[in-house]
């Protein structure tokens, strides 16, 4: 992985993924960002210029707060950025640093039929990433522009209700889209700092977008489709500590976390219909099943599949983790008929070899782990302990 110092930062190009270190005197000076382009040293919100006349437009991630979890999928370059109005006590576009009232005018203009695009300036993308030199080190995952292929006007910037101290409020959701481009060349930023976007060291594909409006996004093809045990499961404490508790709360009577697993995989996307979870004659579990809505609104067509859930230990507090195997989910794939699909959702981990099998067979399989659970929960605003155990009584209470 390319590394640049903190004293090559004013005159470096920027790299997808190249990792620019922070400095080491302990206080805000450290800040990288600012050593590349002048933006200011805090806050995940910065830009250059004035709001109704942007030169550029940094967006910074920690990709650590449970409360707005930002989230970059690196497959189809599609970036999920939380706005800056994150607790209550302001109007939606009432924040110190503006943030939320820039994106309302870097979408108005993305959606207006007079000059599209034409005041949407070059959007940076940062993330956090510690360092042994510097805990402000952060890494460069691309130029991107507001929207993308497959959202319209009404799903790219999505004002979402979130309560906290039983106070409501808004903030915004925006979907962006991370760019085909590899390196952008210091004489570039150097344009963007006197004011000048459109110039002949502009990125084709950042051009292409603006005249056009068409997207060419970054994807990247996963070279290992198998995650680790590691990798199913939180790492942090908060996660760690949500996932115990969803565990805790359904051991007893394990056939009750069928609803909830149905629930999850609802959550993580609006096209899922669950239909009907019932009890298993054979073995007293509950599988549900469903469909997939695929298609256009107005003449959808449906992809059934059968769900499974196993509610097992995930391994916290010195225990052992007790993973799904191959017998489980031979199980599950000798339920799935002919155009159907199959998910599995547990509150641990898929053991390797049953991994490696699904995966070298090609088998329609989709699988929901511990960490999966927790972030899709998170996602929806059940971001802590106590509203957890609210939403677990309220819904999953006296099923069996």
């Amino acid at each position: 992985m390319r590394k640049f110092s903190f004293d090559e930062l004013p005159g470096c190009d920027l790299i997808i993924d190249a990792v620019y270190e922070g400095g080491a005197l302990g206080n805000a000076g450290d800040d990288p960002i600012n050593k590349i382009l002048p933006v200011g040293n805090q806050g995940g919100f910065r830009y250059a210029g004035s709001i109704n006349k942007l030169k550029y437009v940094v967006l910074y991630t920690s990709g650590e707060n449970m409360d707005w979890p930002d989230r970059i999928d690196t497959e189809t370059g599609i970036f999920k950025y939380y706005g800056d109005n994150k607790k209550p006590g302001h109007e939606l576009h009432d924040t110190s640093k503006k943030g939320n009232l820039i994106l309302k005018n870097l979408y108005d203009s993305l959606f207006t039929f007079i000059s599209p695009r034409e005041k949407i300036p070059p959007i940076f993308i940062f993330k956090k990433y510690p360092t042994s030199t510097s805990n402000r080190s952060v890494q460069f995952k691309g130029l991107c522009v507001p929207g993308t292929v497959h959202k319209d006007q009404f799903d790219s910037l999505i004002a979402v209700w979130r309560t906290a101290n039983n106070l409501r409020f808004q903030n915004y959701a925006a979907f962006l889209t991370i760019l085909d481009i590899a390196e952008i060349k210091r004489i570039w930023l150097n344009d963007l700092n006197q004011g000048k976007v459109l110039t002949n060291n502009t990125p084709t594909e950042f051009l292409t977008w603006k005249e056009k409006g068409k997207i060419k996004p970054l994807l990247s093809q996963k070279t290992i489709s198998i995650r680790t045990i590691q990798q199913q499961l939180p790492t942090n404490m908060l996660e760690k500590t949500i996932l115990n508790t969803i565990y805790e709360y359904f051991i007893s009577e394990p056939t009750r976390f069928e609803y909830l697993a149905a629930e999850i995989y609802q959550l993580s996307s609006s096209r899922i219909l669950i239909d009907e979870v019932t009890r298993s004659v054979i073995d007293g579990g509950r599988d549900a099943m469903g469909r997939l809505k695929l298609g256009l609104d107005e003449d959808p067509i449906y992809v059934e599949f059968a769900l499974e859930a196993k509610c097992y230990n995930p391994g916290f507090n010195d225990k052992k983790t007790n993973t799904v195997g191959v017998k489980e989910v031979a199980r599950l794939i000798s339920r799935i008929r002919n155009r159907q699909f199959g998910v599995l959702v547990t509150t641990s981990a898929i053991s390797k070899q049953a991994y490696e099998e699904v995966r070298k067979d090609n088998h329609p399989i989709i699988f929901i782990s511990g960490v999966d659970i927790v972030r899709i929960l998170i996602e929806n605003g059940i971001n802590n302990v106590d509203k957890l155990e609210k939403y677990l009584v309220s819904n999953f209470k006296g099923n069996s």
